[in-house]
């Protein structure tokens, strides 16, 4: 395999995206033990902050169409054997992010998808767009096995083109645990934990409510919401939801037990953060949610989980229904978290079974789960290449069959 290249939104980008072509850059890298560096063609809009100056990263700017068929020219001119399509409908120019089709259809190389994002039913523009996507890849990426039902129903996209690779994950903190709740301040206490962008629709309400029952059976419990607020939220209606949030803790007299981190939490940080606590809860109310970087990384750090049965949790907690709990219902939250904090040893029988779960979703597994489909992607694409290597080692000649 040549060099790979990646097209993506990028680091210093604060981006989950981002941060997980980041992730699958490095893992690659390191399970093929190569000293080469592969690119990334980096989606920049004009207030992006200035990206590092880095000849491997090449600048795409997002809504200059004209552009998108320039960098297909550069990588069909280039070295790269192989490219690494990172899909999300935000982060490319045009209505529903139409303007990566130009770089597609000009595209010679192998083109591997990666779908973050991928409907149960899908609606226009999204549908053509993503049908019209998925039949030009050469094979395509999911997180979810329910999306490669969805994108056979859709699109008719036989199955054998499609690949369940889990969303990596850091690997487990075990030994650094207690220093990490030492140096939180969570070594006395019974620690529940969500992360991410704060924005209404997340079902925060539903875990807030359900402490004051928590608390009857656990005095100690702590509930962490970490994480600024969204961007786009804080731009239309600033802290509102934050202080609303705020405002019903200490309605119900939570004002100890509640503690939002309103600020930029880095990953090392985020890891930390998740393998420090006792339980991680994703009470999500949008139960088409098709992959959740923060529940990955919960699982994949082998700590216990609670989650509403949205459907990235029902994939990859199918075998455990205890650990999925109906949104919006605040009773039976406070019961599921009370039983479970309130119990050391089914907790730890919990923390067992998830990290047998999340041994799969590393990034060195997934790493090499890529690097085995990026080869046959390109073997399947230009099959002479191997035919003369293998020609040429067997008689050091060119023999054509």
């Amino acid at each position: 395999m040549k060099r790979i290249a990646f097209m993506s939104t990028y680091v210093p980008q604060k981006c989950g995206l981002a941060t997980y072509t980041h992730h699958l850059r490095q893992s690659i890298r390191t399970a093929r033990s190569w000293s080469g560096i592969d690119p990334v063609i980096v989606m920049t809009a004009q207030d992006d902050r200035k990206l590092p100056e880095d000849p491997s990263l090449w600048m795409l700017p997002k809504h200059e169409r004209s552009a998108y068929r320039a960098m297909a020219a550069k990588i069909n001119r280039s070295d790269v054997g192989a490219v690494s399509l990172q899909h999300e409908f935000g982060i490319f120019g045009g209505e529903a992010g139409s303007y990566v089709l130009d770089f597609i259809e000009r595209l010679d190389k192998p083109l591997i998808t990666t779908f973050h994002t991928v409907f149960q039913h899908p609606e226009e523009p999204y549908r053509s767009i993503q049908e019209r996507i998925a039949r030009r890849s050469d094979r395509i990426v999911v997180m979810n096995r329910k999306a490669i039902v969805y994108l056979q129903q859709s699109y008719g996209i036989p199955s054998v083109k499609i690949d369940y690779i889990p969303h990596g994950t850091p690997e487990p903190r075990t030994n650094e645990r207690a220093a990490i709740r030492e140096k939180s301040g969570w070594a006395d206490k019974k620690v529940l934990l969500t992360f991410g962008l704060l924005s209404r629709g997340k079902g925060l309400e539903t875990v807030i409510r359900a402490l004051p029952d928590v608390l009857r059976k656990v005095p100690n419990a702590l509930y962490v919401i970490m994480g600024q607020t969204h961007p786009e939220v804080r731009r239309t209606e600033g802290e509102a939801y934050r202080e609303q949030l705020q405002s019903l803790v200490h309605e119900l007299g939570l004002d100890k037990h509640v503690r939002m981190v309103n600020e930029y939490v880095d990953e090392d940080r985020l890891a930390d953060a998740i393998a420090g606590c006792d339980l991680y809860v994703t009470p999500y109310p949008g139960l088409q949610q098709i992959t959740s970087g923060t529940l990955a990384y919960a699982i994949g750090l082998g700590r216990p989980v609670l989650s509403t049965p949205y459907s990235y949790a029902e994939d990859i907690l199918g075998g455990c229904p205890e650990l999925l709990v109906p949104a919006g219902d605040s009773e039976e939250w406070g019961r599921r978290i009370a039983s479970m904090l309130s119990d050391p040893a089914a907790l730890r029988q919990w923390e067992d079974r998830i990290a047998r779960i999340g041994q799969g979703m590393q990034w060195p597994q997934v790493g090499k789960a890529h690097i085995r489909l990026f080869d046959q992607a390109a073997a399947a694409k230009h099959p002479e290449t191997d035919r003369e290597k293998s020609a040429l080692s067997a008689g050091g000649r060119r023999i054509v069959s």
